[in-house]
């Protein structure tokens, strides 16, 4: 049960009557699923049994958390990595946009991993004696249309135009997963999320169908069945660091043009000025008040 605003007790339907209707869903809705999801070891064990179907000796202990926080500057905090063993695997958020970037999002991953690996451990990089780390797995889940990507994304091809490199990145594409492993299951969410979008736009009505239709389908049902309240939280958060990005840029945008406009005012009423016209027809002309062309001309105090 949930507590109302007056601790009262309140069942999940008025629960969920409570939020706002109008509240936008967020744009990273999806990857931040994909966070949620994977931060719980039963279902990382899944993945990862996804990722290598012939280790049949890994539990859930035996897998340990790496991920890193704060890594990169969109702030999207999606980005997976986990030790199985001798294993670390790395797997870059999921993307609905390609970008020949995400394999250089693997090398920023993977080293600064090794880094943190490193000083976890104790190992000193300029000792003679050779490091022990575990061997890399890098993988990217994307979920837009395939078309003609790969199935392996190369540094030095998508960076370098295939010329020689000193450093060479290889990242496995998954485009679907196996017919109902967890990565199909995420997969399948994320078209019917693009589809309840397109129908209901970014809404409390888009996020509620998504999770029926999924319950529905047997996609991801365990993970939403146990965490419904928390994965409707997730995706209807109303400002998202995509947002807030936004607006910022566009501030600064409309500030700068606007600071830009006020100078070139400023310099024609000081031209006018020169050659004789009167305050009030300068003001008339550039469509401002006499007392601002006399703060412009150093007439009176700014």
């Amino acid at each position: 049960m949930n507590q109302g605003q007056d601790n009262r007790p309140v069942s999940d339907e008025e629960y969920f009557k409570d939020k706002k209707e109008s509240q936008p869903a967020k744009y990273t809705a999806k990857d931040s699923v994909f966070t949620d999801l994977f931060r719980d070891k039963k279902y990382l064990l899944q993945l990862y049994q996804a990722l290598h179907p012939e280790d049949k000796t890994a539990t859930e202990e035996s897998i340990h958390s790496v991920t890193l926080k704060n890594i990169l500057l969109d702030q999207s905090y999606n980005d997976l990595g986990f030790q199985v063993g001798s294993r670390l695997v790395v797997l870059v958020e999921a993307q609905s946009s390609w970008s020949p970037n995400i394999v250089v999002r693997c090398l920023m991953y993977l080293a600064q991993t090794y880094q943190e690996y490193f000083e976890s451990t104790g190992q000193n990089v300029y000792s003679r004696k050779r490091l022990n780390l575990p061997k890399p797995e890098l993988y990217v889940i994307y979920t837009g249309s395939r078309k003609a990507h790969p199935d392996c994304l190369c540094l030095t091809e998508e960076v370098f135009d295939g010329s020689e490199s000193a450093v060479e990145v290889r990242g496995k594409m998954i485009y679907d997963g196996r017919e109902g492993d967890i990565i199909h299951q995420y997969v399948a969410f994320t078209r019917i999320y693009n589809e309840q979008i397109k129908l209901h736009g970014r809404t409390r009505e888009a996020v509620m169908e998504i999770i029926r239709i999924c319950k529905e389908e047997d996609i991801l049902k365990e993970y939403l069945r146990t965490r419904e309240k928390e994965v409707v939280d997730i995706m209807m958060m109303l400002f998202d660091d995509d947002y807030i990005l936004k607006t910022y840029i566009e501030s600064e945008k409309r500030e700068a043009a606007e600071e830009a406009a006020q100078k070139a005012d400023r310099k024609a009423a000081q031209n006018f000025y020169k050659l004789g016209n009167s305050i009030p027809d300068i003001a008339k002309a550039l469509e401002v008040s006499v007392q601002q062309v006399e703060k412009w001309l150093g007439l009176t105090k700014a």
